[in-house]
């Protein structure tokens, strides 16, 4: 029970770290690559606000809630292999 309980703190931890870390770096490539389009194309107007359109638009994207998969992923994999090697 113990091995149970250190397995699911430390994999939590291990998880919501990559998670975090994949977050930050999605958002900084996205930034970067709208700061890039605005500049290739010249655009007239508030560069800041263009960007935080588009980071806006990034918040609401299929790719921001994919990243969710961090988490569900491994939790059904080690279930799956707990599950399997246990009960079959």
């Amino acid at each position: 029970m113990i091995a149970l309980m250190r397995l699911l703190i430390f994999g939590g931890i291990a998880l919501a770290a990559l998670y975090l870390g994949l977050s930050w770096y999605f958002r900084a490539a996205h930034r970067e690559r709208m700061e890039r389009d605005w500049e290739a194309a010249g655009r007239p107007g508030n560069r800041e606000a263009y960007i935080e359109e588009g980071m806006a638009q990034y918040e609401r994207s299929l790719r921001r809630r994919l990243l969710w998969l961090v988490f569900i992923l491994p939790v059904t994999a080690v279930a799956a292999i707990i599950w399997f090697t246990n009960f079959n």
